[in-house]
């Protein structure tokens, strides 16, 4: 599995519950530019509306920008390919109180680009201050390690 993106804002502003995969519907070029490295999933979040899930957020640019549809919006909302039980369970969980689907990395399964959601429920400030300092020991514990 060949990673293509990465978000990793959302490990730091999510405590993730659980995490879900799930195919994209692309449009072609859009899939040889995402093969090729070039999506963005900061910012963005699932939407679950009308039984479908969307993609909201998420940034693809035209991978030959000349050969691209004038009309052509690289953050326009893109459809997540879901079984019906999973859209069920997902949107029953999706209620609760407190909790977001927000997607955490981007890859290529064999041919098709798959994108890994996280059901997340957001940290607090303290929460957060805590992270920082618990990734400050480590590199510190780290770098001890490596002197001696």
């Amino acid at each position: 599995m060949k990673e293509l993106s990465k978000n990793k804002r959302a490990y730091f502003d999510y405590n993730i519950l659980e995490k879900i995969e799930v195919g994209i519907e692309l449009l072609g070029f859009e899939v040889k530019a995402a093969k090729s490295g070039r999506i963005d999933l900061s910012g963005s979040y699932a939407r679950l509306k009308d039984e479908q899930a969307w993609l909201v957020g998420a940034s693809i640019p035209p991978y030959q920008p000349k050969n691209t549809p004038a009309e052509y919006d690289p953050g326009r909302d893109r459809r997540l390919l879901l079984t019906k039980k999973e859209l069920k369970t997902l949107s029953g969980k999706h209620k609760e109180a407190g909790l977001t689907v927000v997607p955490l990395r981007a890859y290529i399964k064999g041919r098709l680009v798959k994108v890994e959601f996280g059901l997340a429920r957001s940290k607090k400030k303290w929460d957060k201050r805590d992270t920082i300092k618990k990734r400050e020991s480590d590199t510190e514990i780290r770098r001890t390690f490596k002197n001696k």
